[in-house]
């Protein structure tokens, strides 16, 4: 048997839960990227309104020297250590700078900005907190040199934005990733939904309960259900073609034996003469044996055609019975007590004839060697169906059981039968895969136990 490879539901959830945290893990990087991108432009774009406020409130003394003609809007610039400053000043001199810069200055690095080009840089600040800068060069009328201003701010609040950001799009992702897959659930459950029906509808063939796959499928599915429907009928096609040959060449082999018979007992006739009779007997000897091993091999031929037939079952209970009363008639003269205790529900899974064959053999040679009491029992145990036949007569020895099961081999010649009972019981059992075992019965005779396939 195949060892089947996993689960394909569990494969299409897992491939599907990969792809979307692969999608959604993209997505959170590109638009936390994104977000990272739109803040640093709005944190750049307010720094130059506050660096082009400083360059419009800047003027030049009498003295020569930079002064503050028109403060800036934002009283975070007047406000220690606020984390928001601006600083005015020749190359490498910080002439002037804002309230809160307190007693510090900013260390702006020497950047070729001549041009009056806006450069951006970061640098170390006060409490040695991290600053983005910018800063140009400045030429006013009446100034000699040009003017460096520069205006930085805390990037503590960029950040603090960032994180902010960063963890409602994690929980809202974490939550639509959720939601996703939730939904890969549900579409995996209803699309595989036919594939269950068509699981159960082969358990009730295989139980015997239907025939074939009645539900109609999905236009996917359905020509699988087809499919399986012809290969079902084929199947039973061929049995009963097979069975029906072989019972035909059965009762072909049958008719010429039952002429050879007759032919024996005329032979016999006594108005022969006497050298005859040997050749009559030695020719009723060989057809015997002949309907034997035909009977023998028919059995064995219908076992291996029904095995793991599906819809071949058999309910227990009934067979069970049926035979008992079959027993009751052909052993009446010895007014034995036959019982049976069959749980309900039992199903045996294989041929109605095929049990009637091994049950029958059994209860035979049970009736033949009791005392006075018969008992059938049967039980089930995880799909296997055990069948006990219990005597209170004489049993056997641990040697005699042993030779019982071959076949033509009988213990006693003065008790009617072929001596083959037993050992077609033992083929059809193995045929089926099961076992049959005689042991010593509580009663105090024989019991002889079949386990056998039950329908599930």
């Amino acid at each position: 048997m195949t060892r089947p490879r996993g689960s394909l539901r569990l494969r299409l959830l897992i491939g599907a839960a990969v792809w979307i945290a692969a999608a959604l893990l993209i997505a959170g990087v590109i638009l936390a990227h994104l977000f990272a991108d739109h803040v640093h432009h709005r944190f750049a774009a307010e720094l130059g309104h506050h660096l082009d406020q400083l360059a419009a409130g800047l003027d030049i003394d009498a003295d020569g020297k930079p002064v503050i003609v028109r403060a800036l809007s934002d009283p975070r610039f007047a406000r220690p250590l606020s984390g928001l400053y601006w600083q005015v000043g020749a190359e490498g001199q910080g002439a002037l700078r804002s309230r809160s810069l307190w007693d510090e200055s900013l260390a702006l690095p020497d950047t070729a900005d001549d041009d009056g080009r806006v450069a951006e840089f970061w640098i170390e600040g006060p409490n040695r907190r991290p600053l983005f800068v910018l800063a140009r060069s400045l030429l006013l009328p009446d100034a000699p040199d040009p003017l460096r201003i520069a205006v930085a701010e805390d990037l503590s609040d960029l950040t603090v934005a960032r994180e902010a950001f960063n963890r409602t799009l994690a929980l809202s992702l974490l939550a639509l990733a959720a939601a996703l897959i939730g939904a890969a659930v549900i579409q995996v459950t209803l699309g595989l939904r036919p594939l269950r029906r068509l699981r159960d509808e082969l358990v009730e063939i295989r139980a015997g309960r239907k025939r074939r796959f009645a539900r109609p499928m999905p236009a996917e599915v359905q020509p699988l259900v087809d499919d399986l429907n012809a290969l079902l009928d084929y199947a039973e096609s061929v049995v009963e073609r097979g069975r029906l040959q072989a019972g035909n060449l059965a009762h072909g082999l049958k008719t010429d034996l039952a002429i050879l018979a007759n032919e024996a007992e005329r032979l016999a006739a006594p108005h022969l003469p006497t050298d005859a009779a040997p050749t009559a007997r030695m020719i009723r000897e060989r057809v015997a044996g002949i309907r034997r091993q035909l009977d023998h091999h028919m059995a064995r031929a219908r076992a291996a055609a029904s095995r793991g037939l599906p819809a071949a079952s058999v309910d227990v209970a009934d067979g069970v019975e049926a035979l008992l009363r079959v027993m009751r008639k052909v052993h009446a003269d010895r007014a034995l007590m036959l019982h049976s205790e069959v749980a309900p529900g039992l199903a045996f899974s294989g041929d109605r004839q095929d049990l009637d064959e091994m049950l029958g053999n059994l209860l035979d040679n049970a009736c033949k060697w009791a005392d006075r009491e018969v008992c059938v029992t049967a039980s089930g145990e995880s799909g296997t169906l055990v069948v006990c036949v219990d005597d209170d007569g004489p049993g056997l020895t641990p040697s005699q059981r042993v030779a019982v099961l071959t076949p033509g081999v009988r213990l006693d010649e003065a008790t009617p039968g072929s001596g083959l009972g037993l050992a077609v019981v033992h083929d059809l059992v193995h045929l089926y895969g099961g076992e049959l075992d005689l042991t010593p019965s509580p009663r105090g005779g024989l019991r002889a136990s079949l386990r056998l396939p039950a329908t599930r």
